[in-house]
């Protein structure tokens, strides 16, 4: 698969059809895409923790009431325990994987850290779990009209209310009512 045909960067937006916790109205944000399946995180499903719930059970302080408050998402149904933190800036982390010129998603401790003292990066959004696709099975999932996809958009990802962020993605690609979103494919 080139780089040209893959999801990485887009975001996914289930369609009305796809009516299961946690896609249901789901958005993800694509960070892997290729031949071996792909990987991405929820960006719209409020976890019940915050940040600095996480950072306690980390045993790493946070003295700022802002980022203790902020919001952590439920990136999606695998590996609930491991937090992920999409970000703009690149920067230096430990475990970090650039998915293209615009954003990054990292895994490691120091990012954490970073953020704890107000030294992290200025837009980023943390997440515990994600979502997985096997090889093969999210091309045939976007076929069977199950996700529709577009380019991720940071205002969504960092200025949307989380629970407004599915119809604002639906929104970006034109549809005005996304209750009007048919729940099945159609072939010409």
């Amino acid at each position: 698969m080139s780089i040209a045909n893959t999801f990485a960067g887009q975001f996914l937006i289930a369609m009305p059809s796809l009516a299961e916790p946690p896609f249901a109205r789901g958005v993800a944000f694509l960070c892997q895409h290729g031949e071996d399946g792909a990987v991405g995180l929820l960006i719209n499903q409020i976890s019940e923790y915050r940040l600095g719930d996480v950072l306690a059970q980390m045993k790493l302080p946070c003295e700022d009431i802002e980022i203790a408050d902020y919001p952590v998402l439920i990136g999606g149904p695998v590996q609930q325990e491991r937090g992920f933190v999409l970000h703009r800036e690149h920067g230096h982390w430990d475990s970090s994987y650039r998915i293209n010129d615009d954003w990054s998603v990292t895994t490691s401790r120091d990012i954490l850290v970073a953020m704890a003292h107000g030294e992290g990066p200025r837009r980023a959004m943390v997440t515990l779990g994600y979502a997985g696709w096997e090889a093969g099975q999210l091309e045939q999932e976007v076929m069977e009209n199950a996700w529709l996809t577009t380019r991720a958009d940071e205002h969504i990802v960092f200025d949307t209310p989380i629970d407004e962020r599915w119809v604002a993605a639906t929104r970006k690609l034109g549809v005005s009512d996304p209750s009007q979103l048919a729940g099945y494919a159609g072939h010409a």
